[in-house]
């Protein structure tokens, strides 16, 4: 369905674009003649760029759409990954090698590397992937218990400005970090490893058989993913050379870097907000890494517009962003079940007071996490995020204080 939907959008943009033209469409003599003479002076000097401009948006149009329908296809590969997809591993891993492929994604490396996240998620040391920096990380002064409380509930404002002055973002700062992470954040994870595991050393990617990402017996799945990668290269460079680079980055690069964005935006709010727990060694447990995430409404928002967005985006995406919690739980949940399984684990965990419907994922749900998400203390076996001025949003409780079992006090779920 994905595909044919993309086919289908190429062949609207295809063929309603170019018509955007003076000759198919025209402005009304009637329309140019009731506007003042000195709009109609503008209108005519303007008129050269406006179905340039016009065209430009079209295409943007495109790119935005595909890029999103698209997405629904990277996720479908993320389901073979997980042997969701088919009872056949064959199948899965087939289907999964060539959509991941076509997408710029190793598929058998990250398949691995996102095996170990499922495994550790929230955990300080072995999750994979959004793994928060702790105070000594950000080149913070240590913590000081006369003026600070570890929980993030007490602050003396010296230590609130000094941490400012650290950590603070000015809102065009802050909008440009979060834009390039949308951006170059998934390629230079799986080049680089950004934003990844911190206890790896320098040097580590996906595309290198032998490192600590990988087993000696997996050598041949990276050349597999590898030689994916290449075909890929080639073809876009292949494409360039034929077509032109601007027919190939209209088409096909322009939607690549939207699925990456939403690849990002998704992931990044799934498993960031200042009210989810990071455990460190002694108290992690698969239940509560499993459930150190939360569900969020891609694109979602208020009255209908946001209902009607709301739609949209979960329904392209395959509901990866709304049923993640659930996916967590049962990996092997393939996307079309995952809605009836996410509905009843909601309705059992807010039996017991743990609500993980996260506000909707959007930009500036993004930017306010980024925001509010700065760094993580150095002590403690349950951590939350603190702010840029040193508060926390949740504060861990411990055995001797009648400890959930995820680590939070279920009475604050604010």
């Amino acid at each position: 369905m994905d595909v044919g939907l993309i086919a289908a959008i190429y062949r609207a943009a295809s063929t309603l674009i170019p018509k955007i033209n003076p000759v198919d469409l025209p402005l009304s003599p009637a329309l140019v003649s009731a506007l003042p003479p000195v709009a109609q002076d503008a209108l005519q000097k303007a008129l050269p760029y406006l179905y340039p401009v016009g065209r430009f948006l079209g295409w943007q149009a495109y790119g935005y759409a595909t890029g999103l329908v698209a997405t629904g296809l990277w996720v479908i590969a993320h389901e073979c990954g997980h042997q969701a997809f088919s009872e056949s591993k064959f199948i899965n891993n087939a289907v999964g090698w060539v959509l991941h492929s076509a997408l710029g994604v190793p598929y058998h490396s990250w398949r691995i590397s996102h095996a170990r996240h499922h495994a550790s998620t929230s955990h300080m040391t072995n999750d994979q992937v959004f793994v928060p920096k702790s105070r000594s990380q950000r080149g913070l002064p240590p913590l000081d218990p006369a003026k600070e409380d570890l929980a993030g509930s007490r602050v003396d404002e010296k230590i609130q400005e000094e941490l400012w002055d650290a950590l603070g973002d000015s809102p065009i700062g802050a909008a440009w970090w979060v834009f390039a992470q949308l951006l170059f954040g998934w390629p230079m994870y799986l080049l680089t490893n950004a934003s990844g595991q911190k206890s790896y050393p320098k040097g580590t990617n996906h595309f290198t058989p032998g490192l600590p990402l990988f087993q000696p017996h997996q050598f041949g799945q990276i050349i597999i993913s590898d030689i994916g990668i290449f075909i890929w290269l080639a073809g876009i460079v292949t494409w360039t050379y034929q077509r032109g680079f601007l027919e190939c980055l209209t088409l096909y690069l322009i939607p690549y870097l939207w699925v990456n964005h939403w690849l990002v935006l998704i992931t990044f709010l799934q498993h960031t907000d200042p009210l989810l727990p990071h455990y460190r060694a002694s108290s992690f447990t698969f239940t509560r890494g499993a459930l150190s995430t939360l569900d969020r409404n891609l694109l979602g928002g208020p009255g209908i517009f946001g209902a009607i967005t709301g739609w949209l985006g979960a329904t392209l995406t395959h509901g990866i962003s709304e049923t993640h919690v659930a996916h967590h739980v049962a990996s092997k949940i393939p996307h079309y079940h995952a809605w009836e399984a996410s509905r009843h684990l909601k309705a059992r965990l807010a039996s017991a007071g743990y609500d993980h419907e996260g506000r909707p994922g959007t930009w500036s749900e993004a930017l306010r996490v980024w925001k509010e998400c700065k760094f993580v203390e150095d002590e403690g076996e349950v951590v939350f995020y603190k702010n840029a001025r040193g508060f926390a949003a949740r504060q861990a409780v411990f055995a001797n204080e009648g400890v959930s079992d995820s680590g939070i006090d279920v009475k604050d779920q604010e």
